[in-house]
């Protein structure tokens, strides 16, 4: 068995562990939440394997390197921090419903590098810009970030839910107390804020090393500082103007659509110095 066997595993565990989240939500099936639990637990053990397999196919190709390297192998670990970050808020937080909104990203972004035909699966060389002993650093604390930010867009979402009425429904009415889902939205978003600086500051560092420049301006660049910018913007109108609520929510939907162009609009749609990584 090798590593894309394993990762199809994980897309398709991935998708039964959503339709248990689901089930909880619709149906109220508390007793539903254990199982659930437990198939995105092995599915996140089977994920690992497959990507600690994927670190060692590449050794015996002779050009090993930590599979974080194109956009397959991203989207992968993008998946993987963000079920990682959820377990750990769920276990924080004791609550399941959260799953519904959380774990249906980790299997889009499984799907998507299982099945799109749009991005290179196989194992290459590293090009000279990527062969850094940044890469890790880099790498890391951006997806670390980005699945923060994936997990607060799915709280901003069911904030949204929650609050669309006053007489909620037997549905939305499983959902936690509007109070809450704020909180761990906002401390969510911190997280990841904290992240993303220590991925932009990497990167600067690396960008140095590789193009003699901390800052070029390149398209992925300016994305990132960009939603750099809507997230502290958020974070300090709640410090100082103390915005919670629906504002918040939609701001870390809305921060979060700016980190799906950073992440993958640019690699596509604009040119720069980051473009290897779409292939």
């Amino acid at each position: 068995m090798d590593s894309s066997q394993l990762l199809g595993i994980t897309t398709f565990t991935y998708l039964f562990s959503t339709l248990l989240y689901v089930a909880i939500l619709v149906f109220k099936a508390e007793k539903l939440g254990a199982i659930a639990t437990t198939f995105t637990a092995i599915a996140l053990v089977i994920q690992t394997a497959g990507l600690g397999l994927r670190w060692y196919e590449s050794y015996e190709l002779g050009f090993g390197h930590a599979p974080l390297t194109n956009m397959y192998e991203s989207v992968v670990f993008f998946a993987w921090t963000i079920i990682i970050l959820y377990l750990i808020i769920e276990w924080k937080f004791k609550t399941k419903i959260i799953g519904a909104f959380a774990v249906p990203f980790a299997f889009l972004a499984m799907a998507y590098a299982s099945f799109s035909t749009e991005i290179n699966k196989s194992i290459s060389p590293l090009v000279p810009a990527l062969q850094s002993n940044w890469l890790i650093a880099h790498v890391v604390t951006c997806f670390v970030g980005y699945a923060a930010f994936a997990v607060a867009a799915g709280l901003g979402l069911m904030y949204l839910l929650k609050s669309s009425s006053k007489n909620p429904g037997p549905i939305l009415s499983t959902l936690p107390e509007l109070k809450i889902i704020d909180d761990i939205t906002h401390k969510t978003m911190v997280f990841g804020f904290i992240w993303l600086t220590a991925g932009i500051i990497t990167g600067a560092v690396w960008a140095d090393s590789a193009w003699g420049t901390y800052w070029s301006w390149d398209p992925k660049e300016t994305w990132s500082l960009i939603t750099w910018f809507v997230y502290a913007f958020t974070l300090h109108a709640r410090y100082t103007r103390g915005w919670s609520g629906k504002t918040i929510a939609w701001l870390a939907l809305i921060g979060f659509i700016s980190v799906i162009f950073t992440y993958y609009g640019v690699n596509f749609l604009l040119s720069g110095l980051h473009s290897y990584g779409s292939n």
